[in-house]
């Protein structure tokens, strides 16, 4: 007889997810260099607590074109956002969602 295999644990069971909210973010111009082809919805992690290996609740997102998210992994995010907002970028995106109630609802849950 073999062993059973045990459940792997979720890395962050309760990360809050959404495809409404990642198409509304995808339906904007790139936040960095404002291009409009290729749009991604890129994880802001700055702030976010989640740790490496480990992606942040949908609502920390913005619209990167591919171009920009590769450097964003490339040369990290600190470097990347450095000299703009990014906390502002990503609260228009919260502000402007179809989901922002439920966002809002959830962030007073986790206490962010």
């Amino acid at each position: 007889m073999f062993p059973r295999k045990l459940p792997k644990a979720q890395k962050r069971s309760s990360r809050w997810r959404s495809q409404a909210h990642c198409n509304h973010v995808r339906s904007h111009a790139c936040s960095m260099c404002g291009s409009t082809t290729a749009i991604e919805v890129a994880h802001v992690r700055i702030g976010s607590g989640a740790g490496m290996g480990q992606r942040p609740h949908d609502w920390a997102t913005c619209s990167l074109c591919k171009e920009c998210h590769a450097r964003q992994h490339s040369v990290g995010e600190r470097t990347f956002w450095q000299g703009r907002d990014v906390e502002a970028i990503l609260e228009f995106f919260v502000r402007t969602s179809p989901k922002k109630g439920e966002i809002e609802a959830k962030r007073r849950e986790v206490g962010e």
